[in-house]
């Protein structure tokens, strides 16, 4: 397949190799032979330094879930701007934030502010180590919990297949346990047989190994086995939280973990993420509490005011947005089945609201080993010629399709169009 020419992409590649690791500040970004450089984003859709348009389904790997330059979140950032960017005090937005996360996740009895998904679940784990003094952390294989030590071991697509980074000491490693995900048996067994287990911590849908949906009461029946054995479940909502619903995957599945993590669409595309769990739990952090956490940033004013904005936005327009969106990605999911039907393509389309993948594979894809066996060859031919038709997803077999608010029928029909001639170009 000929590519198309972007030579102020290709120019501007070349000089960020010279300056910037692999010429890109996150792995992801990277494909073979260079990304596109990003000129503006607006909507539902983002321009390239060669002029090029793309209907966008990365979609900040989740994180707009209001689309680009939503007006709300835009305005109340600009308004904010006026009072400064930073003042190292605590401010009464901080307070707002946490009241209206609180009120959506009930299980979130009190918030602590921070920066990143990252941040968020290595405070989560050090909070569980810390509340029942144990070691071991149990996470699923593929899971990605961001890019600290305990969680690079068998880490999704992120971590691009490695296990364990060069850098991080066999020790953090052993403490950390990986099982199958939707694998309750093994999970249980796991449990019952170790004593030291601090936590267990799961996306409850993964989005970071394509996409991968629990079974039927798999949640519910790890939440039932935690709480025997009194191990605190965390629940990474960094990408599912007000994205499968207002109030996250928890609400979705009516499962209350202990505690949980939220991140990306909570300030739709601005730096902030929140840990929450019940009062004894969250007491237990600094500076009344032992367990340690700090951030210049953290509670970053503009940052709070765009999540403030983003969370009334999405409570003004839930009613609506959330089946409009749960329809289109259907539209696109049951067109995309058929073309591939019909080309007799051996495919699986795993999808929930807002949020769908294609695997080339004629399996069921519901772990990390059926995952491993798509053809992720003709996924990479396959994104290329997306791209030529003026669609970006994730570049990655092993990350997922995200819809904005800002999508409408036009980008569906415009995405099946492009859907079926790049299905054709790879049969």
């Amino acid at each position: 397949m000929q590519r198309k020419l972007l030579p102020n992409s290709k120019s501007l590649f070349d000089s960020a190799r010279k300056v910037i690791p692999s010429g890109v500040n996150s792995p992801v970004r990277y494909y073979a032979p260079y990304p596109f450089f990003v000129k503006k984003a607006h909507g539902s859709s983002i321009w390239d330094v060669d002029g090029n348009k793309y209907v966008d389904y990365c979609n900040g790997y989740g994180a707009l879930l209001l689309g680009h330059a939503n007006k709300n979140v835009i305005h109340a950032v600009k308004k904010r701007l006026a009072y400064g960017t930073l003042y190292g005090a605590p401010i009464e937005q901080e307070v707002d934030l946490a009241r209206l996360i609180s009120k959506l996740y009930p299980t979130m009895k009190k918030v602590r502010l921070m920066n990143s998904g990252s941040e968020a679940t290595m405070t989560a784990i050090r909070l569980a180590r810390g509340i029942t003094k144990r070691k071991k952390i149990i996470k699923f294989e593929g899971c990605y919990h961001g890019a600290h030590e305990s969680m690079l071991v068998h880490a999704g697509s992120a971590h691009n297949s490695i296990s364990i980074s060069d850098g991080v000491l066999n020790d953090f490693a052993r403490h950390t346990i990986v099982v199958q995900y939707n694998n309750i048996e093994q999970l249980e067994s796991v449990i019952s047989k170790n004593n030291d287990i601090a936590g267990v911590i799961v996306e409850p849908v993964l989005g970071n190994m394509g996409l991968i949906l629990p079974e039927k009461n798999y949640l519910a029946r790890m939440r039932k086995i935690t709480k025997q054995h009194d191990v605190p479940l965390i629940f990474d909502e960094t990408i599912t939280g007000f994205r499968m619903s207002i109030g996250g995957a928890q609400q979705y599945y009516g499962i209350k973990p202990d505690i949980t993590t939220l991140g990306k669409a909570l300030g739709n595309g601005f730096v902030i993420s929140a840990l929450g769990g019940r009062n004894d739990i969250m007491d237990q952090l600094a500076p009344n509490g032992k367990v340690y956490a700090a951030s210049t940033f953290a509670g970053n004013p503009v940052s709070v005011a765009a999540a403030i904005s983003t969370i009334k936005t999405l409570i003004k327009s839930k009613s609506k947005l959330y089946p409009r969106l749960a329809k289109y990605t259907q539209e696109i999911v049951n067109a995309i089945g058929d073309i591939a039907d019909d080309l007799k393509i051996a495919h699986q389309i795993n999808s929930i609201e807002s949020m769908f993948q294609i695997f080339f594979t004629s399996s069921p894809v519901f772990d990390y080993v059926s995952s491993k066996k798509s053809d992720t060859k003709k996924f990479h031919a396959f994104f290329h010629y997306l791209l030529k038709k003026g669609i970006f997803i994730p570049p990655s077999q092993f990350e997922t399709a995200f819809l904005s608010s800002s999508h409408c029928e036009a980008d569906v029909l415009k995405t099946i169009a492009a859907y079926d001639q790049a299905l054709r170009m790879v049969r």
